[in-house]
């Protein structure tokens, strides 16, 4: 089975470069840009042989893995065309919703009880387990355009088949779970699932509905949280996400806390020493 758009996506103008194997799809995405490319194309591969996560770390993704990156220009500021993070994130619990919509288990929301997906949205741009493992990261890398443009590229990595070792936090790979998916399927529905979601965003301007959507599949929300950053660790409780897509979180003292960047550490795990 090959890589290939639905119907949605190739209405929306969207191009596919599709390879069997593939140093890094953000790297094609980039020099495409860079080339002068004008953007709505995604590139997907079987293996991934130099991908790369935030802070430079490998991400290594063998045959059975999906590695895809899709570039966009916008006209939205640089800070809210790094939003479409969010888009990514949402397009990728979409597609694999629709996948594998037997992954539900019931758990009490707020008192009461109904279906849930076993995997949540963590900020900034993973996806993960109901028991904390990371099955896909999501990053985001920008160039700037002629005419005030910014061009994104959003790297898509989904353990499907296998998880990398060595990572800050565990990974999973989604047969791990019962997900009977292949990287081709779920690529598409990826695709067709960040049409819709990209229009909802519409440059920026409806940051606010995928905000609210996002927050609706997220991890953590208004639970103890730790987040480790070059000038320290912040504690306190995940409040909620403001709109330039920041992570507040609210201190022991009361005050809101606004944190840009860093790595997450829900429930236990945010108790961990900074030292640790």
């Amino acid at each position: 089975m090959a890589f290939i758009l639905g119907p949605n996506a190739l209405a929306a103008g969207y191009r596919l470069f599709s390879f069997d194997t593939v140093g890094s799809t953000s790297d094609e995405a980039l020099a495409a840009a860079r080339g002068g490319d004008s953007g709505a194309v995604w590139f997907a591969a079987l293996q991934q042989t130099a991908g790369h996560g935030r802070r430079g770390r490998p991400w290594a993704t063998p045959p059975g893995n999906l590695a895809a990156s899709v570039f966009v220009v916008t006209s939205a500021t640089p800070a809210r065309a790094a939003t479409l993070g969010f888009v990514g994130g949402l397009a990728l619990h979409e597609a694999l919703s629709k996948m594998a919509p037997d992954l539900a288990v019931h758990m009490a929301v707020d008192g009461g009880s109904g279906p849930r997906s076993r995997f949540a949205l963590k900020w900034p741009n993973d996806l993960i387990a109901d028991d904390g493992a990371k099955v896909a990261g999501i990053l985001l890398q920008s160039v700037h355009l002629p005419g005030g443009r910014t061009g994104i590229v959003a790297g898509i990595g989904v353990n499907i088949v296998s998880a990398p070792e060595g990572l800050p936090v565990p990974a999973a790979s989604l047969n791990q779970f019962g997900a009977a998916v292949t990287a081709e399927a779920l690529f598409a529905e990826l695709a067709e699932a960040w049409v819709g979601l990209e229009r909802i965003w519409n440059n920026g301007n409806g940051l606010d509905a995928i905000r609210s959507l996002w927050l609706e599949r997220a991890s953590g929300v208004g639970g103890p949280v730790a987040v480790k950053t070059d000038a320290g660790v912040t504690r306190g409780v995940f409040e909620t996400i403001d709109d330039e897509g920041c992570l507040v979180i609210r201190a022991r003292d009361g005050s809101a806390q606004k944190v840009t960047a860093g790595e997450v550490h829900f429930g236990a795990a945010a108790t961990y020493r900074e030292a640790g």
